[in-house]
């Protein structure tokens, strides 16, 4: 009983002393803009969810019911959100063959793509010299590539709606090496993680026009509770977001 308690204080002290940093960052390119109610539509992509455990080395370890119900609370939360992106908005068609491989790999291109603005746009200490120092007034020019015009339902909409979420939760081994390293060497070492991007791309041109990404997000998307606020993080400061029409009628 007691070494549990001193477990547990252990590892609250080691999550206490690692060091807090800003990580949610969002962008628009320059000159776009999204009126609300702008007669543009949107296509929302099935969301990319990978759910798993953290191992003692820090490597992902995905659990297949996690991901599962994380998918089916994300995919409910992110319905229940669509009302607030003020303008019309249509669901992806389902894709299989060679459609499905092609949504798959502009998924994968997204995630790629929001992980080197993170890493090299929205923190000063990696930016690119192609990018200005002052993000403030930076031209955020990020795409990914015109072929996404073939994507299933790009005939029909004139922006695609991308979000990416994987979370890994950390095991026991690894939390139990953060705190051996914290009180040995002294060296903060990270347990968990959760990075969500949710992206707006043009159909026509690929260019990427709004991007909210973030690589310590709150929220336990293995509960319909926890989705629901990640959704609402993905989707903050979306452009041309509108208040839910109230329901009309009983």
């Amino acid at each position: 009983m007691r070494s549990g308690f001193v477990l547990a204080a252990l590892l609250t002290a080691a999550v206490m002393a690692q060091p807090v940093a800003a990580q949610e960052r969002s962008a628009t390119r320059a000159g776009f803009a999204l009126p609300a109610d702008g007669g543009k539509t949107i296509l929302v992509l099935r969301p990319s969810v990978r759910v798993g455990a953290q191992s003692t080395g820090g490597l992902f370890e995905p659990n297949g019911d996690w991901t599962d119900e994380a998918r089916k609370n994300i995919e409910t939360a992110l319905a229940d959100q669509q009302g607030t992106l003020g303008n019309r908005v249509i669901a992806a068609p389902d894709a299989v063959g060679a459609d499905a491989a092609l949504v798959e790999e502009y998924a994968a291109l997204f995630a790629a793509v929001s992980k080197s603005v993170i890493d090299y746009q929205f923190f000063v200490g990696n930016r690119l010299p192609t990018k200005k120092r002052d993000n403030s007034a930076n031209v955020f020019d990020w795409s990914l590539g015109s072929g996404i015009a073939a994507l299933p339902g790009a005939k029909d909409a004139d922006y695609a709606l991308f979000i990416y979420n994987q979370d890994a939760y950390g095991s026991t081994g690894r939390k139990l090496l953060q705190v051996v390293a914290l009180l040995g060497p002294g060296i903060a070492i990270k347990s968990g993680e959760h990075a969500g991007y949710a992206g707006l791309v043009d159909l026509k041109t690929g260019d990427l026009l709004w991007l909210n990404a973030d690589s310590a997000m709150g929220g336990d998307v293995r509960t319909p509770e926890g989705a629901k606020k990640r959704v609402a993080q993905l989707l903050e400061d979306f452009p041309g977001s509108a208040k839910p029409k109230p329901a009309t009628g009983q």
